[in-house]
Order: structure tokens, then C-alpha cells, then sequence
């Protein structure tokens, strides 16, 4: 189903976002599974349970992300997402762990599996740590994500301070908008921001979003040029 959404969106002009809430390995799949705790070293010891689960978890994902890239579709992967927080299984152990899930990771999705379709997300917290940062070679895209109200100067420069200016400065979670207006006039200029499902979007102030999707530095989907016939061309 994720990659049938994918699709739509893709052929609506849009592209599509994917997020992994990945289970711990050997543990199971899904949001709970995903702040249990193991021990990340046995992920890398060969003839260990974790390492046969994460090995098993990563081709099963690449085998569902290999369907997109034949369909041409392209995707902003957002695995692992606030990698510097301490609630979910790659963050629990610190930043070298991580990085070394994230570059194995990459490394397989990219080099091995060629998923040339993928633009890298990495998602910190509200609270950005520079331990975490994988390396430029290793993502395209930097961010931070909180639900506080407000356009989130200060998160915006500390993501800037550990990433720089050379790639996009996301808003990769949140729970209301900013405001344009705001953002333009302190130089808060997210590359793109998204807005958490539910209760964050049922509850939010209509009229701020109205004036934030109207907004003239604002691109929404249907201001986008057609990326599909670029591709017919090219």
C-alpha cells in the first residue's frame, strides 16, 4: 500500500516522503518496536540473531523501495528519524552507533542495491547533535523536528551550525505550521516543512494554514513544475 500512495502522489506531481519507524532487530516491526533496546554491536557481529534480523529488515525494505525505483519514482527517505533522541534503538547508544547503522545502511541501499531514487533525509530532534551526522557524503537533506508553536529560529541555527549551508534545511516534523511571514523576515527559511497527521492537522488553526499554503514564497504541489516531463525529455 505505501507504495502504491507513493505512486499517486508522484503522478499527482508531488514527491513522495517515506518514513521507516524500523522495529529493533528482532524485535518486530512498528512504533513500539522501534523504542525497544538492544544491544547495536551484536548488529554487526556475524552468526548473531540481530545481525541475521537487521540484514533480513534492511533487504525486505530495499526489495519494497526497488519497486519505486523502477517505476521512476523518487523518494525522500526519512529512516531513523530523531536519530539524537534516546527513545528510539539506534539513538540509545550514542552517536557512533548510529552512524555506523546509517552508513551501512547507505551503503547497501545505495552502492549494493543501486536505489538510485533516493534523496537521504536526516532527521535530528528539536535538540540537533553533531555526534550524529553520518557525513555529507551520506545524505542530502539535514533537519530537525518539535511540536512547540512558532517558527523554530532557534532549531533552524543549530541545524545550520552542525550541517552548514551546502544542503536544504528542513522542518521534517511538526506540529503547526510557521509562519511565512516570519520565517522570510528573521531568515528562518525552512526548505520544507510537514505537518503532523491527526489531531495536529484536525486541531490546527484553519485560517494559519490557509495563509501559510496562500502564502507567495510558499510552493505547494500544484505550483510545482511537471518533474515527470523533465524526465521524458532527459
Amino acid at each position: 500500500r505505501e507504495n502504491e500512495l507513493a505512486t499517486e502522489w508522484w503522478k499527482a506531481g508531488g514527491i513522495p516522503t517515506i518514513m521507516w519507524h524500523w522495529g529493533a532487530p528482532g524485535k518486530g516491526e512498528g512504533y513500539e518496536q522501534s523504542k525497544m533496546e538492544i544491544d547495536i554491536e551484536r548488529c554487526f557481529q556475524k552468526e548473531t540473531a540481530e545481525h541475521t534480523a537487521m540484514w533480513a529488515d534492511l533487504k525486505r525494505i530495499a526489495d519494497h523501495l526497488t519497486v519505486l525505483r523502477d517505476a521512476k519514482v523518487p523518494v525522500l527517505w526519512r529512516p531513523m528519524h530523531e536519530c539524537d533522541g534516546n527513545w528510539f534503538w539506534y539513538g540509545k547508544g550514542g552517536g557512533e552507533p548510529f552512524v555506523r547503522l546509517w552508513r551501512t545502511m547507505f551503503d547497501y541501499f545505495v552502492r549494493e542495491r543501486k536505489l538510485n531514487n533516493l534523496i537521504w533525509v536526516l532527521c535530528h530532534t528539536g535538540n540537533p547533535k553533531p555526534e550524529w551526522n553520518p557525513g555529507k557524503a551520506y545524505y542530502d537533506l539535514a533537519g530537525g523536528d518539535t511540536y512547540g508553536k512558532g517558527i523554530q529560529e532557534s532549531l533552524f541555527n543549530k541545524v545550520r551550525a552542525i550541517h552548514g549551508t551546502t544542503v536544504p534545511t528542513i522542518y521534517h516534523e511538526c506540529g503547526t505550521v510557521p509562519d511565512p511571514v516570519e520565517c522570510f523576515a528573521k531568515k528562518v527559511t525552512w526548505s520544507w516543512w510537514m505537518l503532523w497527521h491527526t489531531g495536529h492537522l484536525s486541531d490546527h488553526d484553519p485560517e494559519a494554514l490557509r495563509r501559510a499554503y496562500n502564502h507567495d514564497l510558499v510552493l505547494t504541489r500544484d505550483e510545482l513544475p511537471r518533474i515527470m516531463d523533465y524526465l521524458k525529455k532527459s
